[in-house]
């Protein structure tokens, strides 16, 4: 079964640009991982510094293969001080039906 999310965060003003640019990056690298079905990144149309990242994997085994990823770490601690949250707030979905 899929293991589909949604992280959440809020960019501290003035830091849209820097936080724009890691996203993107970060996106392409965890694209290319097999196990990734989707990693699509949206901001609040009401809201610019407010990120929605909606993230499928194909597995449990492949969302833990995209945690233990070397890139991981370097990419949440560069964009800790620059949103208001203490880090992305994660809420896990399930299909209905």
């Amino acid at each position: 079964m899929n293991k589909s999310l949604l992280a959440e965060f809020t960019v501290r003003s003035g830091n849209e640009e820097h936080v724009a640019r890691l996203v993107q990056d970060y996106a392409a690298r965890v694209r290319e991982e097999p196990g990734n079905l989707a990693f699509e990144v949206y901001t609040k149309e009401s809201n610019p510094l407010a990120y929605w990242i909606f993230e499928v994997y194909t597995s449990e085994a492949a969302f833990q293969d995209h945690l233990a990823a070397p890139y991981g770490p370097p990419f949440n601690t560069a964009l800790q001080p620059l949103i208001r949250e203490k880090k992305s707030l994660l809420t896990f979905l399930s299909p209905l039906g």
